[in-house]
């Protein structure tokens, strides 16, 4: 059977594919320039075809008026690189680390100041209260493949400024389901630059790729945690 990709994920393919452009860019320049591979010229036609295949897998959880339809839009394409890699023999940590260098460097093309207005408004107590009000709705379960998680109020220490607590993991469901569980933590390794290139520090001890209960994100202004 021919999976079909979702008329929502359809209508954001120029923007995803100008994004996995620009990875595949940076991470050919870091395939060169440490000679992981021989045969690089075959990289970017079979990681844009992969790509097509993951954008067909991914499950649609509510489009637009669903936070982590951005976080698959966004990270799936990782999905397709480490798919590609490791049929060329590169091993999984490898393959983590040049995926974490090129998503930081893209994030990092990004003026700065776009980049630390997006912190301020994640971090923002209008958007704490859609987050709580999104983390009850997801217990509903509405779409198979969704995230399921809890808002976590600010520590009353100062030790963070709030937190979630990912109880289903959209990703683990998705690579349990293709057969990818073992690419799985290079996409969980993404999130502290993610976070880091818009002011926020995560702290995060365990996650369910790891074995855990919960994926335990806490959330702090960097220049707070590095003092």
């Amino acid at each position: 059977m021919v999976e079909i990709m979702h008329p929502f994920y359809e209508s954001h393919r120029d923007v995803m594919e100008a994004a996995m452009l620009h990875r595949l860019d940076l991470v050919e320049a870091m395939l060169c320039e440490r000679k992981y591979l021989a045969d690089i010229e075959r990289i970017r036609p079979e990681v844009m075809d992969e790509f097509e295949t993951v954008l067909a897998q991914t499950p649609y959880v509510g489009g637009a008026a669903n936070r982590m339809s951005d976080f698959f839009m966004r990270l799936m394409g990782f999905m397709a690189i480490s798919r590609v890699l490791r049929r060329h023999g590169l091993p999984v940590s490898v393959i983590g680390e040049i995926e974490r260098e090129t998503y930081k460097a893209q994030l990092l093309s990004i003026p700065e100041a776009e980049r630390l207005a997006s912190g301020r408004h994640f971090m923002s107590p209008e958007n704490q209260n859609l987050l709580r009000e999104q983390a009850a709705k997801s217990h509903r379960k509405e779409f198979p493949g969704d995230f399921v998680y809890n808002f976590v109020e600010p520590s009353p220490e100062g030790e963070f400024e709030f937190g979630i607590d990912y109880k289903v993991c959209g990703f683990c469901e998705f690579a349990g389901q293709h057969g990818d569980k073992e690419i799985l933590t290079n996409i969980c390794g993404l999130d502290f630059d993610a976070y880091a290139t818009q002011g926020i520090h995560l702290e995060r001890t365990q996650t369910l790729a790891g074995g855990a209960t919960h994926c335990n994100f806490r959330f702090s202004w960097l220049s707070l945690a590095s003092e």
